[in-house]
């Protein structure tokens, strides 16, 4: 035997005739239906490229500029640390990144249990647990602060989260003043905007208007992020039973059909721009008319995202970590657990949301630090196992024979660390549990936050941005 092979658990849920069926039906929908395009210049590019434009801003794509757009786009984005070109993780295959989600406004604090607003002061405390947590490979702004009135809010989370953190950062602009200033900040770190674009520290979250609408807002942005070679993940978020059909395959559709029409736009803006594929297929349930987040067809529509992604060889956004719950309990740990373990099984290559709670209108620093141990077990479970000569271990086998034992052997003590090992979830006995405080997970959790946000200190930004960026607040303060 002199084969060595990995054998990994993975998801499966389309064959390649289901994907192509989405995929022409898509076309169908683009070809027939169209969008409406507000944007002056995207309208033009796309008529330029042979779209039909009709009623001033209905366009209607031709199948073939759709198949070229997908042609262009590449199917590996690398995100790197900041200062540095040294890729932090690829966006490709089946690699996974995890991350925060952005925007809550409520903030539940762990040095108090207080539920209140968010505060400058609380940003910074959850971007330094970003920046210590080993599974959390990227950072989202994670809280409004309701305390800053003086400057844009998307502006100002990004210049925290740049100084405060080493690790790449997907963050939401408002408008392309915004982008601006953003780029203008990540450039400076990066050592000028040449420099960003070979070794992106950053990528953008925008908004497709459900039911295929490009506004101009939107549309502004991603016409940006093209023409800076800034990666984008330009997802729609189809309501099913609102903005969509009450249906998993029709919400699936509506919002194939808004990603691939930006796509075009993108690509027809700079060809080979990095682009991520995404979707936020929600539904409505009809009892309590809220956006479920917690919920198997979520679960299900994001296993179709990813895999429609590659089919069309780009990579995927997803999410994990978030739960309906309004607090760290049973119901948020199963649904962490449960949407951590779809996501890697799946092969969701940006996935967003770690610490939300209530749908993302509340944010729990407990939540993170249990997803970051989550993600750490689930990894070694997606690891799979190993079935070459080593592994197998006949020769030792043979050795020890019959009523031996394998604790003293050379193979047990080069091996032994293999085997994932916890921080935070508990492997003692009763006795030792109850000696230690008889601690619950819960409480573990909030301690361990709030020791890392009083003792850990990220890397230093390097020598100047935080003038830069004083200067650049400055300026995007004045355009407000």
């Amino acid at each position: 035997m002199s084969f060595s092979v990995r054998a990994v658990p993975r998801f499966k849920l389309f064959s390649y005739e289901q994907c192509e069926a989405v995929h022409h039906a898509t076309l169908d929908i683009l070809r027939r239906t169209g969008t409406r395009v507000y944007h002056r210049e995207a309208r033009k590019l796309l008529k330029e490229a042979g779209c039909l434009i009709s009623d001033e801003t209905l366009v209607r794509y031709p199948p073939a500029l759709i198949e070229w757009a997908i042609e262009q786009a590449p199917s590996t984005i690398a995100l790197c640390e900041r200062g540095s070109r040294r890729a932090a993780f690829k966006l490709e295959a089946m690699n996974v990144a995890f991350g925060t989600g952005s925007d809550c406004r409520n903030y539940i604090d762990p040095r108090n249990g207080n539920f209140r607003l968010f505060k400058a002061a609380d940003v910074v405390d959850c971007i330094r647990l970003v920046d210590a947590c080993n599974e959390i490979d990227f950072c989202m702004s994670m809280g409004i602060p309701a305390d800053v009135d003086a400057i844009k809010p998307y502006v100002f989370q990004f210049s925290l989260m740049l100084l405060n953190t080493a690790k790449p950062i997907v963050f939401i602009a408002d408008d392309l003043a915004d982008c601006k200033a953003i780029a203008a900040m990540a450039a400076a770190a990066a050592g000028g905007y040449q420099e960003m674009e070979l070794a992106p520290n950053l990528l953008c979250y925008s908004q497709v208007t459900t039911p295929l609408i490009h506004n101009e807002e939107s549309t502004d942005k991603l016409i940006f992020m093209a023409e800076k070679a800034i990666p984008v993940v330009h997802q729609p978020s189809p309501m099913m039973g609102g903005t969509a059909p009450m249906s998993m395959a029709g919400g699936l559709v509506i919002g194939n059909a808004e990603v691939l029409s930006s796509l075009v736009i993108h690509q027809l803006k700079r060809e080979k721009a990095p682009f991520l594929y995404g979707g936020g297929q929600h539904h409505i349930d009809m009892q309590t008319t809220i956006s479920v987040y917690s919920a198997p067809e979520f679960d299900l529509e994001r296993v179709a995202v990813a895999e429609m992604a590659r089919f069309y060889k780009l990579p995927s956004w997803g999410y994990a970590g978030c739960t309906d719950s309004c607090i760290f309990d049973e119901q948020a740990a199963a649904d962490a657990g449960l949407s951590v373990m779809t996501a890697l099984l799946s092969g969701q290559n940006l996935v967003h949301d770690i610490g939300y709670l209530e749908a993302g209108l509340t944010f729990g620093v407990d939540l993170v630090l249990f997803c970051d141990e989550l993600i750490s077990r689930m990894k070694a479970f997606t690891g799979g196992i190993s079935i070459d000569r080593e592994a197998m271990a006949l020769d030792l086998i043979d050795e020890v024979g019959p009523g031996g034992a394998f604790l003293a052997t050379d193979h047990t003590f080069k091996h032994f660390r293999d085997f994932w090992q916890p921080r935070y979830f508990n492997r003692k006995r009763r006795d030792d549990w109850v000696a230690e405080g008889k601690k619950s997970m819960a409480v573990k959790l909030k301690e361990k936050a709030v020791e890392i946000m009083e003792t850990h200190r990220p890397a230093e930004p390097p020598a100047g941005l935080r003038d830069e960026v004083a200067y650049i607040l400055n300026q995007a303060g004045r355009c407000k």
